[in-house]
C-alpha cells in the first residue's frame, strides 16, 4: 500500500478539498450500506476542517461520529476531545449526525478499556473514514512515543479496539484506538500543518522506528493507503 501525498499552499484549499473527499466517502458508504461513519481527531488543526465538514450537505442523520482517541476528562471539560467535537463539527447540518464517545463517566479509565471496545464495536464498526492527526513529536490519536503500552497497541493480532494510555509528555491520561483499529478503516487520512510538523513528516518518512515516531506505524505498513493532507 502506499501514502498518497497532497500538498496545498493555503489552508483553504486543503480544508476544501479534504471536506469534499471526506464527504465523497461518506456519500458511498450510506449509498452502499444505508450509514456511515467517521472517526476524527482533537486538537486545534481539524477546527476548520470540522467547520467546513458542518456545512456539507449530506445525509448526516445516517452518519454516526466517533473519536481516534480521548482525554479521560468529563465531556463538559474544554480540554475533552468530545467537547472539541461536539462544539465545531455537530453543528449546522452536521447537528443530525449521531455522536459515540469514549469516555465512561465515574470509571477510571483501565476499567474502561473493554467497555470502550463493546461501546465502539456495536455503534461505530465498521469504520468507514478516519481523520488521523500528528504531534510534533509524530505522535498520532493517543499513541506517543517510547511509551510502554506501544507494543499492545501496535500488535496487529490483538484485535482490541481501545488502549488506555498514560503519556509521558502530555497531559491527562487517554483512551487511544489501536493500530489494529486504525487501520480497519476504509479510508484513512493523515491531516497536519505547518513547517514544524513539515519537517517532522519528512523524519517519520526517512526511517523506521515506530516506536520512536508512532505515526510510522500507520504509514509504513502495506494493509491500506494513507491519503496525507497538508500545508
Amino acid at each position: 500500500m502506499s501514502k498518497i501525498e497532497h500538498r496545498f499552499n493555503e489552508q483553504y484549499e486543503l480544508v476544501e478539498m479534504l471536506s469534499k473527499s471526506i464527504a465523497a466517502d461518506l456519500k458511498d458508504a450510506i449509498r452502499e450500506k444505508g450509514k456511515a461513519t467517521l472517526l476524527v481527531s482533537g486538537g486545534s488543526t481539524p477546527k476548520p476542517l470540522f467547520k467546513r465538514l458542518s456545512e456539507m450537505t449530506l445525509e448526516w442523520e445516517n452518519v454516526t461520529v466517533g473519536l481516534c482517541d480521548e482525554r479521560w476528562l468529563p465531556v463538559s471539560d474544554e480540554s475533552s476531545n468530545e467537547n472539541l467535537v461536539t462544539t465545531h463539527l455537530l453543528q449546522g447540518k452536521a447537528a443530525n449526525a449521531t455522536f459515540v464517545g469514549m469516555y465512561v463517566e465515574e470509571t477510571d479509565i483501565e476499567s474502561a478499556e473493554h467497555l470502550c471496545d463493546k461501546k465502539l464495536r456495536e455503534r461505530l464498526l465498521p469504520f468507514d473514514v478516519i481523520v488521523l492527526g500528528m504531534g510534533s513529536d509524530a505522535h498520532t490519536a493517543s499513541l506517543f512515543p517510547n511509551n510502554v503500552k506501544l507494543d499492545k497497541a501496535f500488535d496487529l493480532k490483538r484485535e482490541a479496539l481501545c488502549i488506555a494510555i498514560e503519556p509521558q509528555t502530555a497531559p491527562y491520561m487517554r483512551m487511544s484506538l489501536t493500530r489494529h483499529a486504525i487501520l480497519s478503516a476504509a479510508r484513512i487520512y493523515l491531516h497536519f500543518e505547518g513547517n514544524e510538523k513539515i519537517a517532522v513528516y519528512k523524519e517519520v518518512k526517512a526511517g523506521d522506528d515506530m516506536f520512536a515516531m508512532p505515526i510510522r506505524a500507520i504509514l509504513n505498513q502495506d494493509i491500506k493507503d494513507v491519503e496525507v493532507y497538508y500545508i
